[in-house]
């Protein structure tokens, strides 16, 4: 049924040939049953244009989804919350209307809300669908608000398209924490400050974190209240169009961070028991619940629940011209555990009793959708797991992911650094750098916002600590600062061009930024010190940071120009007791030395070819925070090397902790 689709990529899933079948046929089945009156998914998901708040020439449209409740009731400031005068009327299949006549019914920034009775209680709930959600400050209280300005944003590049075939180097981004002052940062301050900064460096693509409201500013965006509505903290709907079409304008595409592994549990914010029910959009009892995370878990199989996820997708790409998704917590959706304290050690663990197949069927669904809204869209898996097929079409046996985030490659290297230096194993290195699933692409990264989370440190922080409040100056001399900073800069290199498909960097990471991320709360007496970052260290001259922030925008570049993520590397050489790595990608030759202390004057480097080369990028270059012991005049050329005549190859000064690129001239 499915070779030579999967099973064709990857042999070793041939035990389980059933269960990928049983995969197809799911997903087949289900789709046709949800798409008896349409003829594919982007016609479908359109709840939004349904649900919600709607306004026609004659009046407006009031719609909610809400099977078990017994009444609804319109309220807002328009009635004075007054909840027995604008009552809905029950339709089919649990949707609730009411229209109030005339254009001006409901103006312009109007709060509302509505009063839903079920079993003869009521609740006052922010709509489901409302595309703003505003908290007062004197109450802390949200409510939603209607959003329709006088004007409708006017897109400045409309009909932007990020090309799929640019590799993505990705900039993940938090709004609220990207100022350097100690509060909520917003989406004008992005624009105008941030987005120059992310173009510079050469990234082409910016993720952005905590887009849609949540009633806590310090879950970092991950217990989503309302789906439809853009994050109020940071600005407007407006304000976030205006940043996403300033970074179309700067050929940059943008990423949504979308959290539809779990939802907040607040009823009083959220969508939890809206109808009054606990199962409206989440599994009953237990099951229903997240213990690690404190949160409600969608039940995937349900018609509706598809339909309002697969309407959010598409909601946000229409309204706010998003390029794709990285969409969180995969892991926990696709298991019934939630991968909680499973090693995900064989095969059998991917298909086994465990396994959610709806949540992978959802999945699959969402995959294509996005394709069929813009085929040059992107979606990002983070799954720790390693699921099979993840990165794979649907029509093989796989979910339909461009990418997966290589979530063990962070982990390695923070256990790496604690290490000592002498016993890095180079044979674990290059296997944690280049092994993948076949045909599957990844997303490389050495630190995402998850490595600094309170309790934990950035790398550079791990590696140096104290000392980088005393020593980070350019004329300081510190041999752990030495360390940290020479690692700081070959660990990203060799992550970022050792055989992955796109990288990922954390704001600020790139120059080094210190210490720790902590958002307010109470038990740091809510404090942004935290939750912010401090970009003067990046722009001041006298410091390390300055360097750190060149090199990081120099590899960038280089990655882009020379188009080198994707290309499968050669290995040339890996010398354990030396601790050397070579390999060659395309034309350039890369060379990194591990040692902590020993430089080989004369380093000898099979190439297997005649030719001539140079240095073209090297982390020892001054400008970066080295000692320029690296000679960039230098041509050379190839020979019949001393340590084995048969091999051609070059010899080349190799300092201690360097990296260093040659390009074939």
């Amino acid at each position: 049924m499915i070779e030579p689709g999967i099973l064709a990529i990857d042999p070793w899933l041939s035990p389980y040939k059933h269960d990928l079948e049983l995969r197809i046929k799911r997903y087949q089945e289900v789709k046709k049953t949800l798409l008896t009156d349409v003829s594919c998914l982007k016609d479908f998901a359109n709840g939004h244009h349904y649900f919600g708040f709607h306004c026609t020439s004659k009046g407006w449209y009031y719609r909610e989804w809400a099977p078990a409740a017994e009444a609804l009731f319109l309220i807002g400031d328009f009635n004075h919350w007054d909840r027995s005068s604008h009552e809905l009327v029950k339709k089919e299949n649990g949707v609730w209307e009411i229209f109030l006549p005339g254009k001006g019914s409901l103006k312009h920034e109007s709060r509302v809300k509505v009063f839903v009775v079920t079993n003869g209680q009521g609740r006052d709930r922010i709509p489901l669908y409302i595309n703003r959600a505003v908290q007062d400050p004197k109450t802390l209280d949200f409510s939603g608000q209607i959003w329709k300005p006088y004007r409708n944003y006017i897109w400045q590049n409309a009909a932007f398209q990020s090309d799929h075939t640019n590799a993505p180097l990705i900039y993940e981004a938090h709004i609220g924490m990207a100022q350097e002052k100690e509060a909520v940062g917003t989406y004008r301050e992005f624009e105008e400050n941030i987005l120059p900064r992310i173009k510079a460096l050469g990234y082409n693509t910016v993720q952005l974190m905590a887009l849609m409201e949540h009633p806590y500013y310090g879950s970092f965006g991950y217990h989503v209240s309302n789906y439809f509505a853009a994050s109020s903290r940071f600005g407007t709907p407006d304000e976030l169009k205006s940043l996403i079409d300033k970074a179309h304008t700067m050929g940059i595409r943008v990423l949504m961070d979308i959290v539809q592994s779990h939802a907040v549990k607040n009823i009083s914010e959220g969508i939890n028991e809206f109808d009054g029910s606990e199962d409206q959009f989440f599994h009953k009892g237990s099951r229903g619940d997240h213990s690690a995370w404190d949160s409600k878990l969608f039940n995937y199989g349900k018609p509706e629940v598809i339909h309002f996820l697969l309407s959010n997708l598409k909601y946000w790409m229409e309204e706010y011209h998003l390029d794709g998704f990285r969409f969180d917590g995969v892991t926990s959706m696709i298991y019934h555990d939630h991968g909680l304290g499973t090693d995900f050690d064989n095969y059998g663990k991917y298909f086994s009793l465990n396994t959610d197949i709806e949540a992978i069927t959802y999945l699959q669904f969402a995959n294509e959708l996005i394709k069929e809204i813009n085929p040059s869209a992107m979606s990002i898996a983070e799954d720790m797991s390693g699921m099979p097929g993840m990165c794979l079409p649907i029509e093989d046996g796989g979910i339909g992911f461009d990418y997966r985030l290589s979530m063990g490659m962070p982990d390695f290297w923070f256990k790496q650094i604690e290490v000592k230096d002498s016993d890095w194993n180079m044979n674990a290195l290059w296997h944690e750098l280049t092994t993948g699933r076949p045909q599957e692409k990844r997303i490389a990264y050495v630190e995402s916002h998850d490595q600094a989370l309170v309790g934990d440190k950035t790398l550079i922080f791990t590696m140096a600590d104290q000392e980088m409040y005393w020593h980070m100056g350019k004329n300081s001399q510190n041999l752990i600062i030495d360390r940290a900073i020479a690692l700081h800069k070959m660990i990203r290199f060799i992550t970022i061009s050792a055989s992955t498909e796109g990288y990922l960097n954390f704001m600020g990471n790139e120059f080094g930024h210190p210490e720790w991320v902590d958002f307010p709360r109470k038990e740091n007496g809510f404090s942004y010190q935290h939750s912010r970052r401090q970009w003067s260290l990046a722009d001041n001259p006298t410091l390390h940071y300055e360097e750190l922030n060149q090199f990081d925008g120099a590899m960038i570049h280089f990655m882009d120009e020379k188009a080198m993520l994707g290309v499968v590397p050669k290995q040339l050489w890996l010398d354990q007791e030396r601790k050397i790595i070579a390999y060659r990608k395309n034309d350039c030759i890369y060379i990194f030395n591990f040692h902590p202390t020993e430089s080989y004057p004369d380093l000898e480097i099979p190439v297997h070819e005649n030719g001539r080369f140079k240095v073209f990028l090297d982390t020892d270059e001054e400008q970066f925070g080295g000692y320029k012991r690296i000679s960039h005049d230098a041509v050379y050329e190839s020979y019949a090397l001393k340590m084995n005549p048969e091999f051609m190859g070059i010899s080349i000064y190799s300092p201690s902790r360097t990296a260093l690129v040659l390009e074939k001239i």
